[in-house]
């Protein structure tokens, strides 16, 4: 089985579109690359039921529409038998676990995936020379990063980390000895919380050129027994399952054999391809 479980519910031109009509649009891309089963992970931060969460302006410029209709548009293509499942990318945020859970409590999600753009008020991925970047070395920054992300594993809020390396986004990385430290410390703490990884094919399309996970933090999950899913983040249909056969290719050679599968928040195995 090939499952999509990060993408966007846009229209061809990156606008949100919380229809039918739009989940269809990636359903027939999904259908012609193969991939048997997607998932709608719209960014937590464009609902307004979640503004009080926020203090940038980035996301409070976003926060405007209701979670209620993006939620109905999934539900209401799922039960007309389209192979989808609800999602909701979900920004950790240390400190607001509690008020995370209780806005997301209401909604009928099949999985939520955690991920970490914003650390300190700073962002992570916005550009080399700006956010955090701009305040502290490649070295604190990623020790900064996986902090975080582990906290994430931590919450009990997620059931995948989403890109778990995101911070690797423009190349910059610490020594070989340091990169390897986050990997196992940050793949114990996975393995406790007992959430899954996801291996994204969006790398690709950033300044490292490289699928989310390095090959050596995915080695040191699997090695732990972490379970993983695959993922495109497509923003328009056209990128559904762009590259999955190098995001399997990679899932294969840190010997993986089955990807997870979502209903309800509860997860099954089934092979992958």
């Amino acid at each position: 089985m090939i499952v999509d479980y990060h993408m966007h519910l846009r229209d061809p031109d990156e606008k949100l579109d919380f229809s039918v009509s739009a989940v269809e649009r990636f359903v027939e891309r999904a259908a012609e690359r193969r991939v048997d089963e997607i998932g709608f992970t719209e960014h937590v931060y464009y609902f307004a039921q979640t503004r009080e969460l926020w203090d940038r302006p980035y996301q409070l410029e976003r926060c405007k529409y209701d979670l209620d209709e993006y939620c109905a548009a999934v539900v209401d293509a799922k039960s007309q038998g389209l192979p989808v499942k609800l999602g909701l990318e979900v920004d950790y945020v240390p400190g607001r676990e509690r008020e995370l859970r209780d806005v997301l409590h209401p909604y009928s999600w099949d999985y939520l995936l955690g991920s970490v753009h914003w650390i300190e008020g700073h962002s992570v991925d916005s550009a080399p020379d700006r956010g955090l970047w701009a305040h502290l070395p490649v070295g604190e920054v990623w020790r900064r990063y996986f902090i975080a992300l582990r906290g994430a594993a931590r919450s009990g809020l997620y059931d995948v980390l989403s890109h778990p390396d995101l911070v690797k986004i423009f190349g910059m990385r610490p020594g070989e000895e340091e990169t390897a430290l986050h990997h196992e410390e940050t793949a114990d703490a996975i393995e406790a919380s007992g959430v899954a990884v996801e291996i994204s094919t969006a790398g690709l399309r950033k300044p490292v050129g490289e699928l989310y996970p390095d090959p050596g933090f995915l080695e040191a999950c699997r090695s732990r027994g972490v379970p993983i899913t695959t993922a495109s983040d497509a923003h328009v249909p056209e990128l559904v399952g762009e590259e999955f056969d190098r995001a399997i290719d990679l899932a294969r050679k840190a010997g993986y054999e089955t990807v997870t599968v979502f209903e309800s928040r509860k997860s099954r195995q089934e092979p992958i391809g």
